[in-house]
């Protein structure tokens, strides 16, 4: 039998972004794990742990594909 999960915390607190401490990444320059020069999901992963050990407990992700405007 599957394990129930737990609910997610802003389903229980509406007003969660209050107290959160939010970390702002601009994916294609934050950290590039394969060295091609940009940065990518991988190179995001591998640093979660350090962002966490800075009190962060939100990450908002920049746009990080192509707009199909000229925006």
């Amino acid at each position: 039998m599957a394990k129930a999960r737990k609910p997610a915390a802003f389903i229980k607190d509406p007003l969660w972004y209050k107290d959160a401490v939010i970390y702002q990444v601009h994916l294609k320059s934050f950290f590039d794990s394969n060295n091609d020069g940009v940065g990518d999901f991988p190179g995001l992963i591998e640093k979660l742990d350090y962002i966490a050990d800075l009190g962060v407990n939100t990450i908002w992700l920049l746009p990080f594909y192509p707009s199909p405007r000229r925006d």
